[in-house]
């Protein structure tokens, strides 16, 4: 079984910390692809970016995002970039997205000042007004579902997202099974 549920967004839409909850709470590991770059490079993105380019990182970034589809049984969050990569969005194909979905507001506040995202520095709500533009078609063709974490909190898009994981099978798959479920059951 590939990752139960793969999260794609902007900057500062809230993945890594929403998967790791909602893995968490599904009793399963999360993966960032950010973080699983990082890992084997020895570098951190911001580092990559500066010594290699962009252009490397996001070779280094696809070579995580296909070892992170092929690991087992657990919730993926990807970098916002990841998805201008055309193989990337075939993969997602057949997997089960949630786009985390932010307003321009909330991704300049949340994202803005964190100097690990190197392609927002200097003008940070100009740069991310030009990348939601660029991406939004993008997260919206492999989105199965959209989650808003403008105006709902993280805890509460926790709670849509295991609701929709709950009650919709992903590609005949049965349905999620956790260990709260087969407790409730014997």
């Amino acid at each position: 079984m590939p990752p139960v549920v793969v999260f794609v967004g902007a900057p500062g839409a809230g993945k890594s910390t929403i998967a790791a909850e909602v893995a968490k709470r599904l009793g399963l590991t999360h993966l960032d692809t950010d973080t699983l770059v990082e890992q084997h490079s020895g570098l951190t993105v911001s580092d990559i970016f500066v010594a290699e380019g962009e252009a490397a990182f996001r070779k280094r970034e696809r070579a995580a995002v296909e070892q992170a589809l092929g690991t087992v049984e657990t919730v993926l969050s990807l970098g916002g970039g990841a998805i201008l990569d055309a193989e990337t969005r075939n993969d997602l194909a057949s997997q089960r997205v949630a786009w985390l979905q932010v307003s321009l507001t909330d991704a300049a506040t949340r994202a803005g000042l964190n100097q690990a995202r190197p392609l927002l520095l200097g003008n940070v709500r100009a740069t991310l007004a030009k990348l939601l533009d660029e991406r939004t078609p993008l997260y919206a063709a492999v989105a199965d579902q959209q989650f808003d974490t403008s105006t709902h909190t993280a805890h509460e898009v926790v709670e849509e997202v295991l609701a929709w994981l709950h009650s919709e099978p992903h590609s005949g798959s049965e349905r999620l099974v956790t260990s709260e479920d087969s407790q409730a059951a014997s």
